[in-house]
């Protein structure tokens, strides 16, 4: 009897290894982030839109929209498929050359700020800040702020499907979002 408890204990376990070798772990599709340097060069190639996430390193609603709102399945397969997506520390001491144009650090009193980002964000230093650009590099809008992932998916469909030249946000939320176009999220629609 106790032979046969070790033989199907060992075969449980080699089945359960082998399963969990071909299966991907949960939560192995992440966004795939550049850096704006990689994306400019990218878009060069293959014109996309861009999605640079502006954040600090001490911002602690940056840190829940990593783990919430980048993490979640839907957004990822949207963000990795119509944008590129970008992180910039707005922080960050190194230089960036886009072209024929670096950008730097600039330091106020005890801190500072790159360039870039200030630029991105027209001087509104808001973090986190999602901004948006199309694929000629021309910003379209920053979005200031925390998206929980339902809001989220809402924007990021609403630029990347240039709905932003067609109608106020607002409108295409309830309206558009709502009839005309089928997310692959649950619950970012109810169901009439």
């Amino acid at each position: 009897m106790h032979r046969i408890f070790l033989f199907a204990l060992a075969l449980l376990l080699t089945v359960s290894a082998a399963y969990s070798q071909n299966t991907p772990a949960s939560g192995s599709k992440k966004i795939k982030w550049l850096t704006i340097e990689e994306a400019y060069a990218l878009n060069k190639k293959q014109p996309k839109k861009f999605i640079i996430d502006v954040y600090t390193d001490w911002c602690g609603w940056c840190k829940v929209m990593d783990k919430n709102t980048f993490t979640a399945p839907a957004i990822i397969d949207f963000v990795n498929e119509n944008f590129y997506p970008v992180k910039l520390n707005a922080e960050q001491k190194e230089d960036i050359t886009l072209g024929e144009h670096t950008f730097k650090y600039m330091t106020s009193g005890n801190s500072g700020v790159h360039e870039l980002a200030a630029g991105l964000l027209q001087n509104k230093l808001s973090y986190p800040s999602t901004v948006f650009m199309d694929e000629k590099f021309q910003l379209i809008q920053p979005v200031a702020g925390y998206m929980e992932p339902r809001v989220f998916h809402q924007v990021i469909t609403y630029f990347a499907g240039n709905f932003h030249n067609k109608e106020p946000f607002d409108q295409f939320k309830t309206g558009t979002y709502v009839t005309d176009y089928k997310p692959a999220m649950p619950g970012v629609v109810k169901s009439n």
